[in-house]
């Protein structure tokens, strides 16, 4: 048996302004590694030219971030553990704030893709670090407030990124979308160096190597095919062949290892938890849908519907503000009522949001555009907050570490998986919708031999075939967003079969363990 610190609680702290700093800076980091998920996206243009590198590179500068944080999610809970929180922690704000420096100074592309690839091995930790102190610091019937707080971070940053990161851009110039990260970063390491107070550690924990490296092995090559699939037509390449098969392999090694290892990093006993399992599902789900949507609609608003990029970045503000209200009262609504209740409402809203979307155009006006946006963020959190309450309100304390780290693996891997499949619908329902489109394109239908189309539209002429084609494609990609929203309207429904096969937590009369005794 070992004895191990869960964390100290709140009353640990000798001022209130102590634990204040606390929560504020370590949501800092949170704040700064979800923006740091999407703020580049819009900046990718002009970080292209001035790095000289071509369209299918430039997207590395947001890959090669995402591998790095999601093969580092997963041993955060052990570090934590074997070299306590507070030096982690401050090692990962301090790596993070030094690369994002780094990433804004960066002349090449080489440069920027070891420096993005950096920043996301240090950024990687902060999610589920913050969450697991947060959860120290207070007792389960607190947790509805403080839960809210912390997913706002999470929640707001890949919401926010584009906006900020465009304004960033246009009012001074790409390199300021990493230089942002270095004054709060200073400021947060600073006040956890000055105010946290650590967890205590175990000295004679030994990490899982081979554990650690078949899931790295599994986790680098899914993201390549994921990344690389719809500019290789999929599984009609063999490169993407061969990662499918080192994924697969990398997993189903992790699996036999973490369940006949001795001491996996990831302990199998995380898993009979079916709060905790009904929940990672849930979180694939929202990860998936939150991603997805979000890089969806920048290119239907700017390529279709004619938008700047700041207007496009305003216009997706609304569902940040419509997520930082319902955060503001989820928490509260889920300590007091049944929180399934709580998330089926927030899906419901959801799929409602999705199935509006589905039936956009071009012209679509936009106040119905911000009222479904609004809707949608609303959704979200009251989908997040009380899934954060129930998923942890059954798991032992020395386990919640661990728990965190993995909670923020699965939406990782759901963002990527979900960007990725959407991706792909949309390409191939373009090429389906244009090829419909274009029998109607020919010099024997009598649409086009009358008045203006007769000279605008006729096929037979360079300039009426161009922009027959035109128009053509603006149809085809709208009916392909269309498409690509209603399938993620049928992709959430299974949310709510997760939703209920959870158990209603009771959040009162439990206090924060403060020792966990182990076997």
């Amino acid at each position: 048996m070992r004895v191990q610190a869960a964390g100290h609680s709140a009353e640990a702290y000798e001022t209130r302004l102590e634990l204040i700093v606390v929560l504020m800076c370590s949501m800092a980091g949170v704040l700064m590694q979800a923006l740091d998920t999407t703020i580049a996206n819009v900046a990718l243009p002009h970080m292209q030219g001035s790095l000289q590198a071509s369209r299918d590179q430039i997207t590395w500068v947001l890959t090669s971030y995402i591998i790095a944080a999601a093969i580092m999610t997963a041993p955060v809970g052990w570090i934590a553990s074997r070299f306590g929180k507070k030096n982690f922690i401050l090692v990962a704000l301090g790596g993070f704030t030094l690369t994002s420096m780094l990433c804004g100074a960066a002349q090449t592309l080489d440069q920027m893709i070891l420096f993005r690839l950096l920043q996301g091995a240090f950024g990687a930790a902060l999610s589920p670090l913050s969450q697991s102190i947060m959860l120290d610091l207070y007792p389960p019937q607190k947790r509805g407030n403080i839960m809210a707080i912390w997913g706002m971070g999470v929640m707001l940053g890949p919401i926010l990124g584009p906006t900020l990161g465009g304004y960033l851009t246009e009012s001074f110039n790409w390199r300021w979308v990493f230089y942002v990260n270095v004054p709060f970063g200073i400021a947060a390491v600073s006040g956890i160096f000055l105010f946290f107070k650590d967890s205590s550690r175990d000295s004679t924990m030994r990490f899982d190597w081979s554990g650690f490296a078949f899931l790295a092995i599994g986790l680098g090559a899914l993201q390549l095919m994921l990344d690389r699939g719809t500019d290789k037509a999929w599984f009609q390449s063999m490169e993407i062949v061969i990662e499918a098969v080192i994924a697969g392999l990398g997993a189903y090694l992790f699996v036999v290892h973490m369940i006949t290892a001795k001491a996996p990093f990831i302990p199998p006993k995380i898993f009979k938890d079916r709060n905790f399992f009904s929940a990672l599902f849930m979180m694939f789900v929202v990860g998936a849908m939150m991603l997805a949507s979000s890089a969806l609609l920048p290119p239907f608003l700017q390529n279709l519907a004619g938008y700047t990029v700041t207007d496009t970045g305003l216009l997706m503000a609304p569902r940040g503000i419509g997520t930082m209200i319902a955060m503001m009262f989820a928490g509260r609504f889920a300590m007091r009522i049944d929180p399934r209740v709580v998330m089926t409402i927030g899906m419901a809203l959801i799929e409602w949001s999705i199935w509006e979307m589905a039936g956009w155009t071009p012209s679509i006006n936009e106040t119905n555009l911000i009222v479904v946006s609004i809707v949608q963020g609303f959704g979200m959190g009251f989908v997040f907050v009380p899934l954060q309450l129930v998923a942890f309100a059954t798991l032992p304390g020395y386990l919640r570490t661990d728990g965190t780290a993995l909670m923020n693996l699965v939406r990782n891997i759901g963002s990527a998986i979900g960007v990725s499949i959407t991706t792909t619908v949309l390409a191939w329902s373009v090429q389906v919708n244009h090829s419909l489109l274009s029998h109607a394109a020919s010099p024997f239908n009598p649409a086009l031999r009358v008045n203006a189309q007769s000279l605008m539209m006729n096929p037979r002429l360079p300039m009426g075939i161009a922009n027959l084609n035109g128009m053509i494609e603006m149809r085809a990609q709208t009916a392909a967003f269309g498409n690509d929203f209603l399938f993620m309207f049928y992709l959430c429904l299974p949310a709510f079969l997760f939703i209920w096969l959870m158990r209603r937590p009771s959040f009162t009369g439990q206090a924060a363990p403060k020792i966990e005794v182990m076997e």
